[in-house]
């Protein structure tokens, strides 16, 4: 997995998503920035808040731009350490076979996936305590476990929680799928010469970057958001009309995206095989 050329991308996009339930949803935020130091911006939906399908079509219809789009999910369930996505249920061994499957097994509006994790809630999934042991449900990617054998905090399997990112992820898998090949999904696509990539954020990663502490790495106010944005190099922020952690994290992933794009270490990081960007990709950050 090669690097992008100097200047291959000019517009930089951060995606905050949601797995929540329903049509409209107040957790998407999406930002942009171009090259330079401006900093990133809000985009605004059609509606006062933004639904899952309107972001797909955001991106369709802009796929020929240069645009780096990082979302906030993981993009595939952990594969390596089982040999399979959902053990004893599927039988895909990429990560595009998973999305087809879960898209296919997913009735929800808004391409939801909530339903696909309560069908499976004990089986592959924690969803509370009569599910059994957490710990049982508790397997990791490869880009999830860091060289110290120390893990993400949590994972697709554990859907309960304040930090779960079950929801959110097979709900962006369904994106994925219906993106249908239309805009390059890395790892599991090169970089294409031209035109969109997305790409797998994680904002604490963002965070981190601008020097704020674990734990205490969520903005809400405009100070903090311009020294995180300082940082990374950016200029101040236009003011926010309402300053939620949705907001302010894709703000201040945007600008870590413009930030970071020229590393050659994020594009070739240590442990991202063949078999591994097939099965299970990679979060962007993660070296």
């Amino acid at each position: 997995m090669s690097a992008p050329p100097p200047g291959r991308f000019t517009e930089f996009v951060a995606i905050d998503w949601s797995g929540a339930r329903g049509r409209r949803h107040r957790g998407i935020a999406v930002a942009r920035c171009g090259p330079g130091s401006d900093a990133p911006a809000l985009v605004a939906p059609s509606s006062r808040d933004w639904s899952r399908a309107e972001v797909l079509d955001w991106l369709v219809t802009r796929r020929d731009r240069a645009m780096l789009v990082g979302f906030d999910f993981s993009f595939s369930a952990p594969f390596v350490a089982r040999g399979a996505h959902l053990p004893g249920e599927t039988e895909t061994r990429d990560a595009p076979a998973l999305w087809r499957y879960v898209d296919a097994a997913s009735a929800d509006e808004d391409l939801g996936a909530a339903s696909f994790l309560e069908a499976r809630r004990g089986r592959h999934f924690y969803l509370g305590a009569a599910d059994g042991a957490k710990r049982d449900f508790l397997h990791w990617r490869v880009c999830e476990v860091a060289h110290d054998g120390s893990t993400k905090p949590s994972t697709v399997y554990d859907a309960i929680g304040a930090a779960q990112v079950a929801k959110a992820s097979f709900a962006g898998m369904r994106l994925l799928h219906q993106l249908g090949g239309r805009i390059a999904v890395w790892p599991f696509d090169p970089v294409p010469p031209a035109g969109a990539l997305v790409v797998e954020i994680y904002t604490a990663i963002a965070a981190r970057a601008a020097g704020l502490r674990k734990g205490r790495s969520k903005l809400r106010d405009a100070a903090a958001l311009d020294a995180a944005l300082t940082a990374l190099g950016s200029a101040p922020h236009a003011p926010l009309a309402r300053y939620d952690d949705h907001a302010t994290d894709a703000i201040l992933a945007a600008a870590w995206l413009r930030a970071r794009v020229g590393s050659a270490a994020l594009w070739q990081p240590r442990g991202l095989t063949a078999a591994v960007a097939r099965s299970e990709g990679w979060t962007f950050g993660v070296a």
